[in-house]
């Protein structure tokens, strides 16, 4: 659900946009989403969606997940504005949230993935018996390259939640340290911090 199709549905429950929301300060839309004024929200929604998309679109780098997460970002939000303490913009706290909805979306398409490498291919054929290019690597080192992988991914997984946040974050090319630190709510040192804590100890896990 988007935000135009979340304004649709309350509308459609008979909340109305307020005369000249548009035009009001982000402290009084907040303080008013805050005390039950749905407006207020779809006012808020509207002014950040976008950007809170492109994130998270950098995020998925697919269309379709990036919609998924922002659906499950407004929900989130509007059922937990009264948790929004103002500490941050209204935007960085949203676009945390969208983030956060995105790597759940990767994380249960990365699960997905990790399935047998007997699994059929075009035309029935196994990954055993699928004719490979000689540029490509043998299926031994494509075997390899998978177990590294998962290695890695289940060692992430393992890491506590304020260091496996910012790996994951980190995961993600286009995104700045400013927007990792960002995203998570902690300044940059202290971002930098949780990735080299994070590098240790994945390195003494896959040792």
């Amino acid at each position: 659900m988007n935000s135009l199709n979340l304004a649709t549905n309350l509308e459609s429950n008979g909340h109305k946009f307020a005369p000249g929301a548009s035009m009001m300060p982000e402290e009084i839309l907040v303080d008013a989403a805050q005390s039950g004024q749905e407006w207020a929200f779809m006012e808020l929604s509207r002014r950040h969606s976008p950007r809170a998309f492109n994130t998270i679109y950098r995020v998925t780098k697919n269309r379709e997940d990036a919609e998924d997460a922002l659906q499950d970002s407004l929900m989130k939000a509007f059922l937990h504005l009264k948790q929004f303490d103002g500490r941050s913009s209204f935007s960085t706290w949203f676009t945390r949230i969208g983030i956060n909805s995105a790597l759940m979306i990767l994380r249960k398409k990365r699960g997905s993935r990790e399935t047998s490498m007997d699994v059929t291919l075009d035309g029935g054929d196994t990954w055993h018996s699928w004719d490979v290019a000689d540029h490509a690597p043998d299926p031994e080192k494509r075997y390899a390259a998978n177990e590294r992988t998962m290695r890695l991914q289940r060692a992430i997984g393992r890491l506590p939640n304020a260091l496996r946040s910012v790996v994951e974050i980190r995961q993600v090319e286009d995104l700045s340290m400013r927007e990792i630190a960002d995203a998570v709510g902690i300044s940059v040192p202290a971002a930098k911090s949780r990735l080299l804590r994070a590098r240790a100890t994945l390195s003494r896990s896959l040792s």
